[in-house]
């Protein structure tokens, strides 16, 4: 997950390759209320692992749930069987609605009967998202429960005695058209409570995503409890109900989240490579999965199995649309950046749930369209969106939603925006807050870096040469850590030649042999470790001996042609940061950035020998001041390459900086370079 306040994603131009979904946020947090409310022990498999879910978990174990990781992430949930072992406790549910809303339902009714003292809370955003109809209900049956803030809003408080009585005789009404969520809940908690008598809700108005409802039918029966409904008004809770472990249950791929690769695929999954989604399919038991049909109409080809789809560019541009998404309210947020693509206006109808999901996404979704240079009207039920006639930088703020972040991504691809789809010079996006999806899909970004493509030209790269020891790698993975980009440090290649070359027992000056061993070098970088042929070697990389080659090296022109190739591949989305000696004289000599990081001998001999002295390696001081001066008199005056700022480079002592303080340096230096406001 990328933990940094904004991400800028370059002008992307394609995307193939294969996805693998997390698991449907809906579906688990169903799930593992189910399997905790059950009698028996449930394996969960395939779980999501989001904020949400976390929630989730949180408050069953403080409710006195066991639950137990299992191989492969399968959770392991020994039920409690409709009976709490808690009397009391205090749970915080984040921004959940599919946590809060069912735990208020059930908690609300367990203490009603059984007694207990339980508050309900949530970030500032959940107590502005409405409760009291789902209340009200609740109340009607005979629930106490106490508002602890506005009325109809979180927080809140439900509580009883032991061997309360409720009021299950009568038909209990609940409002239909905020939010499907009210329904659900008391669909998952009432069969706690009806053991002497068939318990009928009934709902008032129009039922809003009645597909999420459905989601919740299919997973009672999975647990053992069939629900009746009369054209999804009237639902009936038969008498005798108990919730049974199925013992294994399988959580399928988001369809919500799989709406972005649908549409990725529709925008940019061009000249015959699909793009394959796997996790959700033509079997799907969710609502969203129907998002494929308006995908289709707006002109994707896509094909669907069992848990797969593939999809690729059909209609270029893409079809305007105008759509009634009452049955897909959450994945109908990408047709509306769909949208910006299309051959005309597109309008999304009957969708002021939106409205009260975790922003106000038809005010937030115009505001950010119009950023763009698309034309927007709103309405209270209603989007329609014209595609911009001229791109604009922008900075898209989420506003904490993880489905704004998500959707708002595939405005990246706005290169490809013309009628012939070959597309223009692009313009960059800047994602504010993209942390925000780690609600459901934490993942998300690099999941997408990892199928789309772009003209090399049109990413970022940041180098940062200088002498040896003068802290680049450092600085380097501060940068790249601070912005969400990829990392190269060109000085492990170079260690790792050198390194090869001294297992192999090779001669420094066999030139020709070594530019073999390099083209052929078996490297790979794994997060932060450095593995070459299968077997970690950070440690040995920093060897002086490995050290003193690797400068040697580095200096024959045929070794340097054959890592050439090698370092360019680097350059991916969303940017890259590059440190070494020549990045930006010879390799990317087009870098956006260019920083030549220097400090004086003395202070970067005595930063090595702290270094090695961490370690558990002698050295000496002045030694280690002779070498590198020696090492920068080789450097300087070789004949490839020579160590030497780019002339468009700025300069950087940081001598006297700590890493934090040069970090802010080149952040400044970068925030001013981009088109940003």
């Amino acid at each position: 997950m990328y933990d940094i306040p904004f991400l800028d994603i370059p002008p992307l131009r394609a995307a193939s390759g294969t996805v693998r979904l997390p698991g449907s946020k809906s579906i688990s947090n169903r799930v593992l209320l189910l399997a905790a409310l059950a009698e028996g022990r449930t394996l969960v498999h395939e779980p999501l692992q989001s904020d949400d879910t976390r929630v989730m978990l949180d408050a069953l174990c403080a409710l006195g749930c066991t639950v137990q990781l299992a191989a492969h992430g399968a959770l392991r949930i020994d039920g409690l069987g409709g009976r709490l072992p808690v009397q009391q406790a205090a749970l915080f549910l984040g921004n959940a609605g599919t946590a809060m809303r069912p735990l208020a339902a059930a908690l609300a009714l367990l203490a009603a009967t059984q007694g207990g003292r339980f508050e309900l809370s949530g970030v500032p955003r959940m107590h502005e998202r409405p409760i009291g109809d789902l209340v009200d209900a609740l109340r009607a049956l005979g629930c106490d429960i106490v508002d602890l803030g506005r009325p109809g809003y979180p927080p809140l408080r439900v509580e009883g005695q032991p061997g309360g009585m409720l009021h299950t005789g009568r038909p209990i009404p609940v409002r239909g058209d905020v939010s499907s969520q009210f329904l659900s809940a008391l669909l998952l908690a009432l069969p706690l409570v009806s053991q002497a008598q068939d318990i009928v809700i009934e709902v008032q108005g129009e039922l809003t995503s009645k597909p999420y409802v459905a989601i919740t039918l299919n997973l009672l029966a999975r647990f053992g409890i069939s629900v009746a409904h009369e054209d999804w008004r009237r639902f009936v809770v038969p008498r005798g109900s108990r919730y049974r472990s199925p013992g294994e249950i399988h959580v399928e791929g988001d369809a919500s989240s799989a709406s972005y690769f649908i549409a990725l695929g529709a925008i940019a999954a061009h000249g015959g490579a699909p793009l394959r989604i796997e996790g959700v399919g033509s079997d799907s038991i969710q609502g969203d999965i129907r998002f494929v049909d308006a995908a289709q109409a707006m002109g994707a080809k896509v094909q669907a199995g069992p848990g797969w789809l593939q999809v690729s560019r059909g209609a270029w541009p893409l079809r305007a649309l105008q759509l009634d998404c009452n049955p897909i309210p959450d994945a109908a947020m990408t047709l509306a950046v769909m949208a910006l693509y299309a051959d005309g206006p597109t309008r999304l109808t009957n969708i002021a749930s939106w409205r009260v999901k975790e922003t106000d996404r038809i005010a937030a979704m115009a505001a950010e369209l119009r950023k763009l240079g698309a034309s927007v009207t709103e309405g209270q039920d209603f989007i329609e969106v014209v595609p911009p006639h001229r791109w604009q930088h922008a900075a898209m703020h989420t506003y904490d939603d993880h489905r704004m972040a998500m959707c708002l991504s595939l405005a990246s691809f706005n290169p490809l925006a013309g009628h012939t789809g070959s597309g223009g010079p692009g313009l960059p996006v800047r994602i504010l807050d993209p942390r925000c999806v780690a609600k459901t899909f934490p993942d998300y970004f690099e999941t997408l870096f990892g199928v789309v493509s772009a003209e090399p030209a049109d990413v970022p790269v940041i180098t940062v040469d200088g002498p040896t020891a003068s802290g680049k790698g450092t600085l380097a993975a501060a940068l790249a850590a601070r912005l969400g980009y990829h990392t190269l440090d060109s000085g492990s290649l170079y260690r790792a030649t050198a390194l090869a070359a001294l297992q192999d027992g090779i001669a420094p000056d066999d030139e020709a042999t070594l530019a073999r061993l390099a083209a052929m070098l078996d490297l790979r970088f794994e997060g932060t470790a450095v593995v070459l042929r299968g077997r970690p070697v950070g440690d040995d990389l920093r060897r002086e001996d490995v050290g003193s080659l690797a400068s040697r090296v580095a200096a024959l022109p045929a070794v340097r042609e054959a890592l050439h190739g090698l370092q360019l591949a680097f350059r991916r989305p969303p940017g890259l940061v590059a440190d070494g000696r020549d990045m930006g004289t010879v390799i990317f000599p087009d870098a956006a950035l260019k920083v030549f990081l220097t400090a004086s001998a003395a202070q970067r001999a005595s930063r090595r020998h702290k270094q090695l002295i961490s370690k558990g390696i002698q050295a000496r001081l002045d030694d280690l001041r002779v070498d590198l001066e020696v090492r920068d008199a080789r450097d300087k005056s070789r004949s490839v390459a020579p160590l030497r700022a780019a002339e468009d480079a700025l300069s950087l002592d940081n001598s006297a900086l700590s890493i934090e303080e040069s970090v802010d340096v080149v952040l400044g230096w970068w925030q001013q370079r981009r088109p940003f406001d």
